[in-house]
């Protein structure tokens, strides 16, 4: 079982439920259990599939997508998702292009240690991501000037705040309905 609720196949699809899975198939053709998730409800799934591709996919976004990725991992280590962790660690490392940096950025967000991977605007960017995960409450104008006295701009302190609360949303509904990988093929990227 691949959710604690039922997944409607794909290759049985029709109407509204066929037209999302033919929006969310991946550059491989498939289907991702957290949008398959969406089949009872397939508003939910073009909805949440509109969210994703413009908080991360955008062409408008300015930070580099290995470190939008990153903030989506850690974001997802802080809220216990493997699922999200485990697909998106991996389009971390194929979009880094680097092995070694990629498991060592992993390794640091892990042990919730990003000081000894990042440093300046992308360290004060992951911990911005940090705050606002764990404590949301108590993000203050202190945790956006830290970031902005980096470097970090307005645009790309939106960028970061957008996919970290893409990702507790998406976490939230992986979690909250047991969605597991079994079947994935993980990562979104070609090798």
């Amino acid at each position: 079982m691949s959710s604690w609720i039922e997944m409607l196949p794909v290759e049985n699809a029709t109407g509204a439920l066929k037209d999302a899975y033919e929006l969310a198939k991946t550059p491989a053709g498939t289907v991702d259990n957290v949008m398959r998730v969406h089949s009872q409800r397939p508003h939910t799934m073009v909805g949440h599939l509109t969210l994703y591709r413009s908080v991360l996919h955008h062409s408008e976004n300015t930070l580099p997508l290995w470190f939008l990725e990153a903030v989506g991992v850690y974001t997802s280590l802080l809220n216990k998702c493997e699922y999200s962790f485990t697909h998106h660690c991996e389009n971390m490392r194929r979009l880094l292009k680097d092995d070694k940096r990629a498991k060592d950025i992993e390794s640091a967000l892990q042990d919730q240690s990003p000081e000894r991977c990042f440093k300046g605007k992308e360290l004060a960017l992951i911990s911005y991501t940090g705050i606002l995960t764990s404590t949301p409450g108590e993000v203050s104008a202190s945790d956006v000037e830290s970031a902005k006295s980096l470097g970090a701009t307005d645009g790309e302190i939106l960028e970061v705040n957008q996919v970290c609360a893409y990702f507790c949303y998406s976490n939230r509904t992986l979690n909250g309905l047991g969605v597991t990988l079994s079947g994935d093929s993980v990562g979104y990227y070609t090798k």
